[in-house]
């Protein structure tokens, strides 16, 4: 089993509160994704990105569209289901799947 060692928050989530409860309840490092500095407009945040880019491969998943399990093992285990079901896509698709292209904008 792994073990949780880092943790990625938004800038929002920057308070000492927080902060004091991870030093006092947590065993793992908290890090909190900013922006660069003198930034305007949007900008690509490497680490924000990768996450919601997860979420939206595992919203394509039916079962997890909506939170229906009753207990946290049985839905770590759909998420489990789920990431295999993308990967083993990925690794051996099908003859007649078409290739990944971007939608283009309206």
């Amino acid at each position: 089993m792994t073990h949780l060692r880092r943790v990625y928050a938004d800038n929002k989530y920057h308070n000492h509160v927080l902060y004091g409860w991870v030093t006092q309840n947590g065993f793992y490092e908290l890090d909190i994704v900013r922006r660069p500095e003198n930034a305007k407009g949007w900008v690509k945040l490497p680490i924000r990105w990768t996450v919601e880019r997860t979420f939206g491969w595992l919203n394509q998943c039916r079962c997890l569209s909506v939170d229906r399990e009753r207990t946290t093992e049985s839905a770590e285990a759909m998420i489990r289901v789920a990431m295999i079901h993308l990967m083993l896509n990925r690794l051996h698709p099908k003859e007649n799947q078409t290739a990944f292209h971007y939608r283009k904008a309206a």
